[in-house]
């Protein structure tokens, strides 16, 4: 069975939340004993208190205190996205869990994250045609939309088949950053 079939774990979860920051700001992460769960954009006060409301009432308690598994892992999530913003990893090693996603959504980012290395992009519409959808272009936009993973499953790297960066949730800026840092894009001038 694939992490792509494997069934959602019934029950409340055991689960923990940090922040690390980035230059493109606070990121949340969150994990279960199962791996990497979520990770948050624009993780500031506000953000972070509704993005923990929502993964309580998902994952059916609220985040654990350390020490725990899930805190190691969080430990390790945020030493490798300080070394991936410092230009020194260039592949996540992280055990992920993906509860929070499903179906199609699920088989695009599986697709995405084992087929598109750093530095490299893909068209939403090549996305469609690996996972055996042609036709499903906008389809493969709404996965990335809802990718609970961001930046470590990349979905900044998928783009306009006409080499427009197509969107990004967290902002058309943070994508172009994020493709500036793996040599995609030029750097910004400022």
């Amino acid at each position: 069975m694939t992490d792509c079939e494997r069934p959602l774990p019934a029950g409340p979860r055991t689960w923990a939340w940090t922040t690390v920051g980035t230059p493109l700001g606070p990121l949340g992460l969150a994990a279960t004993a199962h791996g990497l769960v979520n990770v948050v954009f624009h993780a500031d006060d506000g953000n972070a208190a509704r993005a923990v409301d929502r993964l309580t009432r998902h994952l059916g308690s609220a985040p654990g205190t350390p020490p725990s598994a899930c805190h190691e892992l969080l430990a390790e999530a945020s030493a490798q996205l300080r070394a991936y913003f410092d230009g020194r990893l260039d592949a996540f090693s992280l055990p992920l869990d993906w509860s929070l996603t499903s179906g199609f959504n699920r088989r695009t980012l599986h697709a995405l994250l084992d087929h598109v290395p750093y530095g490299t992009v893909v068209a939403y519409q090549d996305l469609a045609d690996r996972v055996g959808e042609p036709g499903a272009a906008r389809a493969v936009g709404v996965a990335m939309g809802s990718n609970p993973l961001p930046v470590v499953v990349p979905c900044h790297r998928v783009v306009e088949s006409n080499g427009g960066l197509g969107g990004f949730g967290p902002g058309l800026e943070a994508k172009r950053t994020l493709l500036a840092l793996e040599g995609v894009l030029p750097q910004p001038l400022f």
